[in-house]
């Protein structure tokens, strides 16, 4: 396709977007009185439209039941969770049973940890990404020393090769290979929330299993963003925020993913509690803890259902549109928007550079060299909302659910302005 960086060409890609209508179904925050080009749902998704509904019928049913809501509400408390674990799956390539939501991302990741990293004589390192996301370093390093380890020697982290803005699959197998028996666990964001690169994940899995480690990720901005099949791929765990793409609202409850060979067993180490257990026998206050033969075996309290509701509103969304359209918008969305960050450079000279590679979901992030914050300022005030990570870079993200090609044309010309004032 030919791209444009015309007015009249993003309304006719608006006009021929299947996924076009999603767009009415969310709030926009509003600037000078105009929609604001929102490019932060890696960040927090927008509000649905109908999450209110979905949290006033559970106001309702807690008005008029009580505790009773718990087994006569129109859905339920007791298994209200149960009904997020099908539109889930289908974002996240597993099984149903696979698949559960509890907590938050990286209370997650610390449980899966109890069952998942298991340090033994000397298989004992951890892999991860240079840099990774700060809660997922702090997590690492206090596990190690949870284990009586040192992070300095125990933390092996894949460093990006000197020039480069970007990790090369190759290097990260070949290190899994050279660390070899020694590996008892690869971790890595799926997508780096930096540079919005999506990671092997299938080759990365592979190379992990192979040498008798486990393989888990955080798919913090890849559920709802990118394609996966965790399930196909093998992974062992894995977890996710729901905030961002997924637009459950802030700091919303996690989702998690546990391979089917590990479910049904009542010897695996974990941390238990009673939402864990058999539902058949959870109300007879057993002293013995049976597992729940699905992924809800590692929930240790009865979930939020105010938090669940607004999560269960978007996934319908997920299900109506599906994620292979998505993923179709995605790649062209993203890609019009780089189109339009080239021909702006071009056309004012403008000092940047996208710094996300061409494996990517739908974040685009650009280096501005020399710009500093002044000029994220100035599209801050002029309706476009980013994200800025420091020292100098601008984070772009055109979610396919509500973002529009117009929106793109839109920001370039706002870039495009700002750039030249400063000039």
């Amino acid at each position: 396709m030919q791209f444009q960086n015309t007015l009249a060409f993003a309304r006719q890609m608006d006009t021929s977007d299947k996924l076009k209508e999603y767009r009415s179904e969310f709030h926009f925050p509003k600037v000078n009185g105009n929609e604001v080009i929102y490019f932060a749902g890696n960040s927090l998704g927008l509000q649905p439209k109908r999450s209110p509904s979905y949290v006033d019928a559970v106001m309702d049913d807690w008005a008029s039941l009580a505790v009773e809501g718990h087994f006569h509400a129109k859905k339920p408390w007791w298994d209200y969770h149960e009904r997020l674990s099908v539109p889930l799956a289908k974002i996240v390539g597993a099984k149903p049973q696979e698949v559960s939501v509890m907590n938050t991302l990286t209370v997650n990741l610390h449980l899966l940890m109890v069952s998942f990293y298991r340090p033994n004589g000397k298989r004992y390192k951890i892999i991860c990404e240079e840099k990774a996301f700060p809660s997922d370093q702090y997590m690492l390093q206090s596990q190690l020393k949870f284990h009586g380890l040192d992070p300095k020697e125990a933390l092996v982290e894949i460093q990006k090769r000197p020039g480069e803005h970007f990790w090369r699959t190759e290097d990260v197998v070949e290190m899994i290979n050279k660390t070899g028996e020694e590996l008892a666990l690869v971790l890595i964001g799926g997508v780096n929330y930096y540079n919005g690169q999506v990671f092997n994940m299938k080759a990365i899995t592979l190379a992990g299993r192979s040498v008798g480690a486990y393989v888990g990720w955080d798919l913090a901005h890849a559920a709802g963003n990118v394609s996966l099949e965790l399930h196909d791929w093998d992974v062992d765990f894995a977890a996710w925020c729901s905030y961002k793409y997924l637009n459950s609202g802030p700091g919303n409850a996690s989702g998690i993913f546990v391979n089917e060979r590990y479910l049904n067993k009542d010897d695996i180490p974990r941390f238990e509690g009673w939402w864990g257990t058999k539902k058949e026998t959870r109300f007879l206050m057993k002293s013995e803890f049976e597992p729940i033969a699905t992924a809800d075996a590692w929930h240790l309290s009865n979930p939020s259902i105010l938090s669940l509701a607004p999560f269960l509103a978007s996934l319908e969304l997920f299900e109506e549109a599906g994620m292979p359209a998505l993923v179709e918008k995605r790649n062209k969305i993203t890609g019009y928007l780089e189109f339009v960050l080239r021909a702006i450079a071009k056309e004012v000279s403008g000092n940047f550079e996208i710094i996300t590679p061409v494996d990517r979901g739908c974040q685009l992030s650009v280096l501005f060299h020399g710009e500093g914050k002044s000029l994220f300022k100035y599209l801050k005030n002029n309706g476009v909302i980013a994200d800025w990570r420091e020292p100098n870079v601008i984070r772009l993200a055109p979610a396919p659910l509500y973002c529009s090609f117009e929106d793109m044309y839109r920001f370039g010309q706002i870039l495009k302005a700002g750039i030249v004032g400063k000039g």
